[in-house]
């Protein structure tokens, strides 16, 4: 069921992190994504913490991506890592770039 729910929340289109609300990576990973202007639906946060399965889904992420830390943020269909990953690929200018090749801005 975890895995069912990961795989449906994840498109080409849009971006999608996966948070836990007192996290200070997904904060960061929040704030940085927030300089961008996405299109409406293409961007979506989705809360973790209150889930029966949270370990189920966390153990599917370790499967999927290597870590089963949050947030997990997914670029279309990829896995680009968490808070620390986002803010270096928006900081060497990467992230743009990305965001615009699954037409996720404005």
């Amino acid at each position: 069921m975890a895995q069912q729910f990961v795989k449906t929340k994840i498109q080409g289109d849009k971006v999608v992190l996966f948070v836990k609300p007192t996290c200070s990576y997904c904060i960061m990973a929040k704030d940085v994504l927030s300089k961008y202007k996405f299109k409406p639906g293409h961007l979506e946060y989705v809360d973790i913490s209150d889930r029966s399965d949270m370990g189920s889904v966390q153990d599917y992420f370790l499967e999927l991506t290597g870590a089963r830390t949050v947030p997990r943020v997914f670029i279309g269909e990829e896995c680009v890592g968490g808070g620390s990953d986002v803010m270096e690929l928006h900081q060497s200018g990467q992230l743009k770039s990305m965001l615009q090749s699954i037409g996720a801005l404005e």
